[in-house]
């Protein structure tokens, strides 16, 4: 099983190009399942269905969370999805495993007020101000997550038309950029970045104080500290301006597949849980739903 496991790892990170997180979970999850195989004494190529079921008992009994069960499903099925095709197994013993139902959890959002109080926090008074508010702004205007915003380079965005290109985790979307996105990206472009990097060969579209790429918490600190500056006691993270994108955009009447296009949803399930915001009668144009086009 660990040459097994070997290969679908790689095949993961290499043909699948799955985000490191992602490929940590999958590592967590068959990990676990193969020390629950190796105390059991049970070969991976002959487990069956009930063994499957045994290691759900299992897990609950330890208190695992439904989400947590479900996606260590998800993982082993797609491990011996994997090993089936190379033949290494006869039959997919989790094919009739179901996982167990999540209660989807209602997003955190901001409301409008909200959103603007913390959007004009930055003031482009000095670089730092300048890229700040460029990336508040960006990270609303597009919904991005937090891991493809700072995974983006300056190739990415096309001013001239005003679109981003998301390519992170193997799949491309084209996002619009509202006016006040594009003006406050716009300004950084032409204005901070080249200051601020250290050498013509960094790509990265946002980066640091010391010119390098911005990094996850470097991001999360910026929005911390802009929320206390406006007084917003609601806990803001990346997130929640992801969310607060979606939910806006839909409460001003934009179409939900095409919010699940700009969100980078799979399926529309993870897109429809905003449909509880919604307020109906009005246009699905993305310039005139967004709150800041």
């Amino acid at each position: 099983m660990e040459r097994q496991l070997k290969y679908f790892f790689e095949f993961l990170e290499q043909e699948k190009k799955l985000s490191d997180n992602t490929l940590q979970s999958y590592k967590r999850d068959l990990k676990q399942f193969k020390k629950y195989l190796e105390d059991y004494q049970i070969y991976y190529n002959r487990v069956k269905e009930q063994d499957i079921k045994d290691y759900i008992k299992e897990l609950q009994e330890q208190g695992k969370k439904a989400s947590s069960i479900s996606r260590c499903i998800a993982s082993i099925r797609s491990f011996y999805q994997f090993v089936l095709k190379r033949k290494k197994v006869k039959v997919d013993p989790t094919e009739n495993i179901k996982s167990p139902k999540i209660e989807k959890r209602v997003p955190s959002i901001l409301t409008s007020s909200e959103v603007e109080l913390l959007l004009d926090q930055p003031k482009d008074i000095d670089l730092k101000g300048v890229r700040d508010k460029a990336m508040l702004e960006f990270a609303y205007a597009t919904g991005m997550r937090v891991t493809e915003i700072i995974s983006l380079n300056i190739d990415d965005v096309n001013l001239e038309e005003g679109y981003v290109t998301c390519s992170h985790g193997g799949k491309q979307r084209n996002i619009p950029l509202g006016t006040m996105s594009l003006n406050a990206l716009r300004e950084y472009v032409e204005e901070a970045r080249d200051i601020l990097i250290k050498t013509d060969q960094e790509e990265a579209l946002f980066v640091n104080i010391n010119g390098t790429r911005l990094t996850r918490q470097g991001f999360w600190k910026i929005i911390k500290y802009y929320k206390e500056q406006a007084h917003i006691t609601k806990e803001i993270t990346p997130h929640v301006l992801r969310h607060s994108f979606a939910t806006h955009l839909l409460q001003n009447g934009a179409d939900l597949k095409a919010i699940q296009t700009m969100l980078g949803h799979s399926d529309i399930s993870s897109t429809q849980v905003y449909m509880q915001f919604q307020d109906e009668g009005l246009k699905n144009v993305y310039r005139k739903a967004h709150p800041r086009a």
